[in-house]
């Protein structure tokens, strides 16, 4: 059985992704429907040697429990193997932290495995259809019940351009200007007691989330902001964490890329650059 990646300096998942921090944390997003699992499990390992700080499992919907569940089997073997490969090697120079989270991005009740450390128990808030409001969470909700997996309570907006989570999701999309609207939903999350509140461009969004939007929504106290979609080098993460985005979630660039060795120099670029002035 494959050992929790939970940070043993936190008690929680929660508390690990929910950290006030002086600076942004760069997430990883893991398609099971797009990689085999050991693919995944080399991009992940890539991506943490880049310095990303969580590896997210998910994203396309109808994707068998089976899969998803030997991607994260696999992702965690792959740390667990780093992670013994440098007790065993004292002149080891490397300060890596593999106690990296792995963390369930469902696309519905199907997409779940009991091996991850935690998942995003989300609610499309602006979906037009009651299943991605509460009924594929109700669905999910009693097999995870019977699992060690952490639920974080987490809000969720897609903002245009949307792309196709905002196409099956049936999402009424958050337009760049609605300033007052993204802040109404940000106070909503807060008083459903969500603690993450997750705004989303779409995957592979030729534009992503505007920066007032994500300013808006950081305004609400009680919320940790992550921003994903569309966000495909260092200006435009920089951008996001600059108007206040806590996490930075990028997935299509890591399947994009043509290589390990790429893969390594965009996300480090990217990681670096974000938390960089743009004065």
């Amino acid at each position: 059985m494959v050992e929790t990646m939970l940070p043993q300096s936190h008690p929680t998942v929660l508390d690990y992704v929910a950290e006030t921090l002086p600076f942004a944390r760069h997430a990883t997003l893991i398609d099971p429907a797009n990689q085999s699992p050991d693919i995944a499990a080399n991009r992940a390992i890539i991506a943490i040697e880049a310095g990303s700080k969580l590896i997210m499992v998910g994203g396309s919907t109808n994707t068998p429990d089976e899969q998803v569940h030997n991607t994260v089997i696999a992702i965690q073997e792959a740390m667990e193997l780093r992670i013994w490969g440098e007790s065993q090697d004292a002149s080891s120079s490397e300060n890596i932290d593999w106690e990296i989270p792995v963390v369930l991005f469902p696309g519905g009740a199907n997409a779940l495995s009991p091996a991850a450390d935690a998942i995003t128990f989300m609610m499309l808030m602006n979906s037009e259809n009651i299943d991605f409001l509460v009924g594929e969470q109700m669905r999910g909700a009693p097999y995870l019940s019977k699992t060690n997996v952490e639920a974080m309570p987490t809000g969720y907006l897609v903002c245009a351009p949307g792309g196709k989570v905002g196409e099956i999701g049936q999402a009424k999309l958050i337009p760049p200007d609605d300033i007052s609207g993204v802040s109404a939903w940000s106070q909503c999350a807060q008083m459903f007691g969500f603690k993450l509140l997750y705004l989303e461009a779409g995957s592979g969004a030729d534009t992503p989330v505007a920066a007032p939007l994500i300013s808006a929504a950081s305004e609400v106290e009680g919320l940790t902001l992550f921003v994903g979609g569309g966000i495909n080098d260092g200006d435009a993460a920089r951008r996001a964490v600059e108007s206040g985005a806590n996490w930075i979630v990028t997935g299509t660039l890591t399947e994009n890329c043509p290589n390990l060795e790429d893969l390594h120099t965009k996300l480090s670029n990217l990681i670096t650059a974000m938390n960089q002035s743009s004065s």
